[in-house]
């Protein structure tokens, strides 16, 4: 591994998990989920990540500073995005609370009107960062997990797994032991998820549950969570319909990438703010649980993954990357963790040059909507009716269904679309552009030509503008990286 001496620093790429909040219920099968609120403790845990990454990175005498114009937020040089879907405002809200830790009040936020009158910030400084929410029925990058139906099915067949039901056996006395302390929820490892979760909540606020839980409840609980969480959202293929989490995030963490090595961009940080799906997906993906760094575990709250973008100190090598982990607010400190690569070696790679991570992983990405309608054998939800309906590809989603079920005792051979490798069937970025002009142009000639033949427009009218949900292919895909 490089020594940070002999590297310098380009700029992060952030992912973190949101902070505290109260309960929650997601569907077993599809994950969706209701809406909930975060508490003024997971307002806390952000707030005290955002100010330990500030000082790692962006105050001037930090060890890895990036060259931000710190004290002062400048916007050409942070992208911050957050999760807008099924917790409510809980994800949006803890990146606003990163960001308060990362761009704290300064009596810089200062003016001087014409008159000489000097006018601070409200509350000494603060500074208002943009963060874009990220609507799940209108982008899927940050939560492509839900309405995804293959998703669904391969949660099915997981449950049906032989290994699933034998571990249902063994967890069944333990799982008995739980209704006085569930509150009338279902009781069974499909349902483990909103078990633990309902537990951990309970034993964070109440503290009348937590005196009254048996001491390693809630750690048994824990454990048969994470066999859960990790079933479903992980693939033994890159391209796999259980990776879909980590495959829709990957678009944006690129072209963040991309942005920050080009020297004629002035982009030093990007921030996505989610759910714990992703990581588990990506921490799949990347081989840090089959190679032990990690365990196949739930991350903690407020826990966060960084992509340091950088640069040898000598010699003309490319811009490489090296990936930090900090497993939420009791983690002091962050990690190094090795990527192994696809299709190759299994052995970890310490420091990974940006184009080979890029050339391995950008095959898993789905970069736009019509890419992910077509995964996941969604025909309706997010837009998928619109951009489906000229393609005529009832046959295409039928192959991708007979190669979801073609396995289904096996969770591993199930959980596999065969779309990422049937590059005859796939549809690419820039065809998916041109195929969404066309469809888009098309629309508005006949709704035009109605609206004339009906009375319903004229020419010289008043104008309206609406904003089109989805990925836009042009913005999504993955870029060339530029050097």
């Amino acid at each position: 591994m490089v020594t940070s001496k002999d590297s310098k620093i380009l700029g992060l790429v952030l992912i973190a998990r949101h902070g505290d909040r109260q309960g929650f219920y997601q569907d077993p099968t599809t994950y969706a989920a209701s809406a909930t609120s975060i508490t003024p403790l997971g307002e806390t845990q952000e707030f005290l990540l955002g100010s330990f990454i500030r000082s790692l990175y962006l105050e001037p005498n930090a060890p890895e500073y990036i060259g931000a114009t710190f004290p002062l937020f400048n916007q050409s040089q942070v992208w911050v995005r957050a999760d807008a879907g099924g917790e409510g405002g809980v994800i949006f809200d803890s990146a606003i609370a990163v960001t308060q830790g990362l761009f704290p009040p300064t009596l810089a936020n200062t003016i001087q009107l014409a008159n000489g009158t000097h006018v601070t910030a409200p509350f000494s400084g603060y500074q208002y960062v943009p963060i874009e929410s990220v609507e799940p029925q209108e982008d899927v990058s940050l939560e492509g997990y839900t309405s995804c139906t293959n998703f669904a099915n391969k949660n099915t067949a997981f449950y049906q797994s032989p290994g699933f039901l034998q571990k249902a056996n063994e967890s069944a006395a333990f799982l008995q032991s739980l209704p006085p302390f569930l509150d009338g929820r279902s009781v069974s490892l499909e349902n483990m998820w909103n078990i633990y979760d309902y537990m951990n909540v309970q034993s964070i606020h109440n503290k009348t549950f937590a005196d009254r839980l048996p001491p390693t409840f809630l750690a048994q609980a824990r454990d048969l969570a994470n066999y859960h969480e990790y079933g479903v959202f992980s693939d033994p293929s890159l391209e796999g319909i259980g990776n879909i989490a980590g495959r829709t995030i990957l678009p944006s963490i690129i072209t963040a990438m991309q942005r920050i090595v080009n020297a004629s961009d002035p982009l030093l940080f990007h921030y996505s703010a989610i759910a714990y799906k992703p990581f588990l997906s990506l921490f799949n993906m990347t081989g840090v649980i089959a190679t032990d760094q990690l365990p196949s575990a739930l991350v903690e709250y407020a826990s966060a993954l960084i992509f340091e973008l950088r640069l040898p100190s000598h010699g003309p090598s490319e811009p490489f990357l090296r990936l930090q982990f900090k497993n939420g607010t009791n983690d002091h400190t962050f990690h190094t963790l090795n990527v192994s690569l696809p299709f190759s070696s299994p052995s970890p790679i310490p420091d990974i040059p940006l184009s080979t991570f890029i050339s391995a992983f950008e095959p898993a990405a789905v970069n736009t909507t019509l890419e992910w309608c077509l995964i996941c054998n969604q025909t309706s939800d997010r837009g998928c009716a619109a951009l489906l309906s000229p393609l005529h590809t009832s046959s295409l989603l039928s192959s991708s269904n007979d190669s979801l079920s073609s396995s289904p005792s096996s969770p591993s051979s199930s959980s596999s679309s065969s779309w990422g490798s049937r590059e005859q069937e796939k549809i690419t970025p820039v065809g998916a552009g041109f195929l969404g002009a066309g469809l888009t142009l098309a629309v508005l000639l006949f709704v035009l030509g109605a609206g004339f033949r009906f009375g319903f427009l004229s020419v010289g009218g008043s104008k309206k503008s609406r904003r089109l949900g989805g990925l836009r292919s042009e913005e999504s895909s993955v870029r060339e990286m530029k050097m």
